[in-house]
C-alpha cells in the first residue's frame, strides 16, 4: 500500500514548509509523503546549518567567493534542494525548476545542465 500524499507549500528563500498556502508567501506546490517532507526538512536544515558557517566565513574579506568551502557547500545543498523539489513537486514546480537550468544532465533528460558549469561539461566529453 503507498502511502498517502498531501499538498505542502514550500519557501527555498525561507527554507519553510507549510500546509496552508495562506499563511506565508511560497515558491512551491509539493505532493508529498511524510517521509519525503522529512527528507526536505532535513536538507533546509542542512541549508541553514551550512548558511550560519557562510555568515561567520564572510567576516572575512579577503576569501574569494569561488575559493570559499561554505559558499560552495551552500551552493551544492541549494541544488540538492531545487532537485528534490524538481521530484515531489507539482507540474508547475517541475517546470519552473527546469526553467532555471540548475539540474544536472540525466540520460532521460540529458537537455538539463547546470548554468555555467561549462569546465565540468568539457571533462565528460573527454572521458566519453
Amino acid at each position: 500500500m503507498e502511502e498517502a500524499k498531501n499538498t505542502y507549500y514550500v519557501s527555498v528563500s525561507r527554507g519553510e514548509i507549510l500546509r496552508s498556502g495562506t499563511d506565508s508567501p511560497y515558491e512551491f506546490v509539493v505532493n508529498a509523503t511524510d517521509d519525503e517532507i522529512t527528507r526536505l526538512r532535513y536538507l533546509f536544515d542542512g541549508n541553514e546549518d551550512i548558511g550560519r558557517e557562510s555568515f561567520i566565513r564572510a567576516q572575512t574579506p579577503y576569501v574569494q567567493y569561488h575559493d570559499d568551502e561554505p559558499n560552495k557547500e551552500q551552493d551544492s545543498m541549494l541544488m540538492n534542494i531545487y532537485a528534490y523539489i524538481h521530484e515531489i513537486g507539482d507540474e508547475e514546480a517541475v517546470k519552473h525548476i527546469e526553467s532555471m537550468g540548475i539540474l544536472p544532465a540525466t540520460k532521460e533528460h540529458p537537455y538539463l545542465r547546470v548554468k555555467g558549469d561549462h569546465d565540468r561539461n568539457a571533462e565528460d566529453q573527454k572521458s566519453n
